[in-house]
């Protein structure tokens, strides 16, 4: 069944803009007092618990929501996905993230033909070399073992590896597998990011992974322009073949670059960047950290959840149930941002990972067929990990702006501490946070209670909340690779469903591209203005001026100057 070319013209939609009049005058504190009710907004999968009871909503709404999701040919987008169907229609590309992570005997197909024994010849081949690395039997231009490494990428190439990175930093066994090694990101094209990569480091020692599908980032290839300055200038040009590696598909620039087609890895068109950390893009840095093994573990989790969301029915799927609320949140309630909140350090860098997942994939004006959309669409994402955004930005979200939240929280710790005599552990304290938090929202405090407890009456509207406001908590049983990698793909598959709510295509990001185009002509403008003196020309008043002022203000940076590095 082909669905409308607008959502909002079907009667569920309908139904849904009326039913918001039901609950204005319902509160949460209502809502919670029904067990039965908080029963049903309960679903566990393997050993993940997923508690929706405090959004704003009814089991009637869910009922709704699914209905919604009838109309708009959920279920059929979701195998049209899974089999290689071309839904990114205006790049005419499979999106087919779900076969990087696919057993080696899976059959996934693009254009009819099985996609999964490419995926795994890469693999394949990323543990080899990954291995070769870590045993010492690669070794750098001087014979020296390669213990360090720098992944230069932006965007997709960068955010998802890093928050892999980061969670896998303080898990017992993969650090176990890391001792003595180290895996830094340079992303900004902004020298100082560059220093701080190479600050310490040693380029002998020093293995470098270039992430660009086309070699032509322009970001990217400056970074890695200059580190192989960096590498070339301490120890001679032949050696960058043995310290750079590329993750590329242009194997012409590859070469050209100064590194051997032969250690360039692959990945392909239906790989979206935002989606592509479980590649060699991720794959690749992760397994020089880390091993192969345990990130085939991060593949195995995000692998559980591609067949939970695939085969599970919808009033049981975490990921359709999450984007389903997320629709209802933004388009019926009008809330327009989301506060993802990990109460665990170790996933410090999960909400800027899923910015971009959300965001870059969401942030759409017009439906997959190029019509103007007449509801919002798309969310603002942000957060930080507990309890250091209770300290920070929790006032808006407790008496300012509703916002609905993601309270994420582990069972386990990944380094649990004791201290004799204290009342409870540590992560017990972090965790009594994470139970309480999503309690203070919902039910908020009344001015009554406060007269009970003899607050002078010029505090009341100060120390009054109104609760009422919506959160979901997802309990992970601890934060093993195997459990990052069903985060991953949990919210993956969320702003997936939302979108195909939405009817809008969820995999190009065209946005992306007008700032890039623009910043060309002012990169022309900077090397005409300061090499040849020519005038500015063609940009208006305001940033000629900006223009102006900068060139004068670095007038004594040389028109052809020598390499110069960082000096930290």
């Amino acid at each position: 069944m082909a669905s409308p070319a607008l959502i909002s013209r079907t009667h569920p939609w309908e139904d849904l803009k009326a039913h918001v009049e039901d609950l204005k005058g319902t509160h949460l504190r209502d809502l919670m007092g029904d067990a039965d009710r908080c029963r049903s907004m309960m679903v566990e999968f393997d050993g993940i618990l997923l508690d929706y009871s405090r959004q704003r909503a009814t089991v009637d709404t869910v009922d709704k929501l699914l209905k919604l999701a009838e109309a708009a040919s959920l279920k059929e987008k979701i195998h049209h996905m899974f089999h290689g169907e071309r839904i990114n229609t205006t790049e005419n590309r499979s999106v087919l993230h779900v076969a990087l992570r696919a057993p080696r005997d899976a059959v996934i197909s693009s254009d009819g033909k099985n996609v999964v024994p490419d995926v795994w010849d890469v693999l394949d081949k990323i543990k080899d070399f990954s291995e070769r690395v870590r045993s010492g039997a690669w070794v750098g231009a001087t014979g020296k073992a390669l213990k360090d490494v720098i992944a230069i990428g932006i965007g997709g190439s960068f955010l998802g590896p890093l928050f892999v990175h980061t969670a896998l930093q303080t898990d017992p066994e993969a650090s176990e597998h890391c001792r003595g090694r180290q895996l830094r990101f340079l992303a900004n094209v902004d020298p100082i990011d560059v220093a701080r990569n190479i600050t310490g480091l040693c380029p002998e020692t020093t293995l470098v992974v270039v992430v660009s599908k086309t070699f032509t980032t322009a970001e990217t290839m400056l970074n890695a322009r200059t580190l192989r300055e960096w590498i070339s200038s301490a120890l001679g040009p032949d050696a960058v073949s043995k310290h750079m590696v590329a993750v590329s598909t242009n194997l012409p620039l590859v070469e050209k670059f100064g590194i051997d087609p032969k250690n360039a890895f692959a990945f392909w068109d239906w790989v979206g960047g935002r989606y592509s950390v479980c590649s060699a893009v991720g794959v690749l840095p992760l397994s020089l950290q880390y091993g192969f093994s345990i990130v085939e573990n991060f593949l195995k989790g995000a692998y559980s959840i591609d067949q939970h969301f695939y085969s599970t029915s919808l009033e049981k799927n975490i990921p359709v149930l999450l984007g389903l609320l997320s629709v209802w949140n933004v388009s019926f309630l009008g809330y327009p941002a989301r506060a993802i909140l990990p109460y665990s350090q170790a996933l410090e860098k999960f909400a800027p990972h899923i910015q971009q997942v959300s965001m870059e994939s969401n942030g759409k004006g017009v439906s997959i067929d190029g019509e103007p959309l007449p509801y919002e669409a798309g969310e603002i994402d942000f957060g930080e990990p507990g309890t250091n955004g209770q300290h920070s930005f929790y006032q808006l979200i407790h008496q300012g702006r509703v916002i609905p939240c993601d309270f994420i929280g582990v069972v386990k710790s990944q380094q649990p501490v004791y201290l004799k005599g204290e009342i409870v552990n540590n992560h017990d304290e972090l965790m009594s946070n994470f139970f309480a938090q999503p309690d203070a929202l919902a039910y908020g405090k009344t001015s009554e209670q406060l007269r009970k407890e003899n607050v002078s009456q010029n505090l009341l509207p100060h120390k009054t909340f109104t609760g009422n406001r919506p959160s979901l908590s997802i309990l992970l049983p601890a934060l093993t690779a195997y459990n990052i990698g069903q985060l991953l793909s949990i919210y993956e598959h969320r702003v997936a469903v939302q979108g195909f709510i939405w009817g809008i295509n969820s995999f190009d990001q065209w946005g992306v591209e007008l700032g890039k185009s623009l910043a060309t002509q002012v990169r022309k403008q900077l090397h005409a203005s300061r090499v040849k003196r020519e005038p500015i020309e063609g940009f208006n008043y305001s940033t000629t001026t900006l223009l102006t002022k900068y060139l004068e203000a670095t007038s004594d940076v040389p028109a052809d100057p020598p390499s110069i590095l960082p000096k930290i």
